[in-house]
């Protein structure tokens, strides 16, 4: 992601330049899960839960067609920004964008539903660890999520465009 792309797409309330600087000349990938799949997440790696900020936005469909249709759509879908650190302390991120027919994202360690009715509090600080394939949570459809790693990881030899990733397959390692 340029720049200009990671900044719009990690916009927080508190505009915090440090998180777009923990990704820069980072790795991403797309996760996309589509309405007949499994509608949960889950820990890639064991990590601690330091922050999430709800993004309130449209819920344009995420399907290949609308995304190239739509400029920049994951910039102006609803998205939860997960602010994780693993035990290394590199900074890993996570963004379930919300969609057409989902709409909510729930998270098992926040006690609030993240939709267009969230009022209030817009960011919410965590302090939670989360092992490796912990459930997280979940959409109430299929949706997309978006994980970005510092430069030092890699992602298996199972993560290419196109593939289907099964939950408990492998999806990051750091060489």
């Amino acid at each position: 992601m340029s720049k200009y792309l990671l900044d719009k797409f990690l916009y927080t309330v508190d505009r915090d330049p440090k998180l777009v600087e923990q990704h820069r000349n980072g790795r991403f990938i797309t996760l996309r899960l589509t309405s007949s799949m499994y509608h949960r997440f889950h820990a890639p790696y064991d990590f601690r839960i330091e922050k999430v900020t709800f993004i309130h936005g449209d819920t344009w469909n995420v399907n290949p067609i609308t995304l190239k249709r739509i400029e920049r759509l994951f910039c102006k879908n609803e998205r939860a920004v997960i602010r994780t650190r693993l035990g290394s302390g590199d900074a890993l991120t996570l963004v379930p964008v919300a969609a057409i027919l989902v709409a909510s994202i729930r998270l098992h360690f926040l006690d609030v539903v993240l939709n267009s009715q969230t009022e209030g509090a817009l960011q919410f600080p965590c302090d939670v660890n989360v092992g490796k394939g912990e459930e997280l949570g979940w959409f109430e459809h299929g949706s997309t999520i978006i994980v970005l790693t510092p430069d030092r990881f890699e992602f298996c030899d199972n993560v290419r465009e196109g593939a289907r990733i099964k939950a408990g397959q492998p999806l990051l390692r750091k060489p």
